[in-house]
């Protein structure tokens, strides 16, 4: 009786901090939103998401800030494609060597933990450094380099991560069948993390068009929308940025529209995110 009672009651201690931290959570989360929606849905135009800077923006004049939402895409895309491009030959190549050499499997993801964690600014500094080795300027291109960086270890830790969770049975059954394994790895297995693949794409998009410190010296900044690599960029971390440190309280008003729409984007994207994971995951065995 006495086990049965201390059993109930670590029962509903433990229930009471789950759903203390999803209060704090979800009440962090509806802070955020809720300060953002007040303080940036005011300064929210038409011209401000149509328009680039014009004479006098940060002053409180006319203008928007569609040159730093079409930058801010171009960086993650580009930086998401980029990582995407090397982060799945080297998951799957990850996925056959660390299984059979568990030694390894510890320290490589140790290593990508963190790489994981380093902040982005050490990014930003190593892709300056890179930028000028190379005799390159701040750029389009520069930003896409340095922000793949940022994801790689992000997509790649990802897809570990799904490929742990992946049935063991279905790589040895392809084996049984003769299939080598590069066939296994691109018939069986690759079908198989479609879904988590959707999802790390997904978070490295959202982390990189997020992302402020990593582009600050290697994007730069300008008022134009790009028309090529080599052209600087701007992005909506650093437009929220720019006009937060001016004293002006309308513009003040617009950074908290532009940290607004921002938000707005990441959300979309997780969940599109969400419902693509859900289309392609007919293709895993449960």
């Amino acid at each position: 009786m006495k086990k049965l009672t201390r059993r109930r009651l670590e029962e509903s201690i433990a229930l009471g901090f789950m759903y203390i931290s999803l209060g704090l959570v979800t009440g962090a989360l509806g802070w955020i939103l809720l300060t953002l929606i007040i303080k940036g849905a005011p300064a929210l135009t038409w011209s401000m998401v149509s328009q680039v800077p014009q004479g006098g923006f940060y002053l409180g004049k006319e203008g928007g800030i569609l040159n730093a939402i079409i930058g801010s895409l171009y960086l993650a895309l580009g930086g998401t494609m980029l990582a995407l491009l090397f982060s799945l030959p080297i998951s799957l190549g990850l996925n056959v060597y660390i299984h059979r050499k568990a030694k390894w499997a510890l320290i490589v993801r140790s290593i990508l933990d963190v790489l994981w964690g380093i902040p982005s600014i050490v990014y930003g500094a190593f892709g300056f450094t890179i930028m000028l080795a190379l005799g390159m300027r701040a750029s389009l291109l520069a930003g896409i380099i340095t922000l793949a960086l940022v994801e790689l270890p992000i997509m790649i830790r990802s897809m570990d991560e799904v490929l742990r969770l992946m049935p063991r049975d279905i790589e040895h059954a392809s084996y049984g069948l003769g299939a080598t394994r590069i066939e296994t790895a691109f018939r069986v297995i690759l079908p198989q993390m479609l879904p988590g693949l959707v999802t790390a794409a997904m978070l490295a998009f959202g982390r990189g068009i997020g992302d402020a410190a990593s582009v600050l010296f290697t994007a730069g900044y300008t008022d134009r929308i790009p028309t090529s690599l080599m052209d600087p960029t701007a992005s909506l971390p650093l437009a929220v940025f720019f006009q937060l440190s001016m004293p002006y309280p309308e513009v003040q008003k617009r950074a908290y529209g532009a940290a607004l729409i921002l938000t707005i984007i990441v959300l979309l994207i997780s969940i599109l995110s969400r419902w693509i994971a859900s289309r392609v995951s007919r293709y895993s065995v449960k």
